[in-house]
């Protein structure tokens, strides 16, 4: 049994760069919540696939969103 080597699995591609979103909105709970864990964390961005750009806008948006109450800060 040989490991392969320089075998990477596909890469991610950006939900919001696909969705053609120009500014992520705080207001969006549902399609904030995909990238906050169980846990209530924020996902890094070599997990959820967003580009660099949209993860600035998303944890700004999520970290809005907890304030005003639509997202939980933790899950009990």
């Amino acid at each position: 049994m040989r490991k392969e080597r320089g075998r990477r699995p596909k890469k991610k591609v950006c939900a919001f760069c696909v969705d053609k979103v120009e500014n992520v909105d705080f207001k969006e709970a549902t399609r904030l919540r995909r990238f906050i864990t169980e846990r209530g964390k924020i996902l890094p961005r070599r997990i959820s696939g967003n580009c660099a750009k949209h993860q600035r806008q998303l944890t700004v948006a999520i970290k809005r969103s907890r304030n005003m109450a639509l997202l939980p800060f933790t899950i009990e």
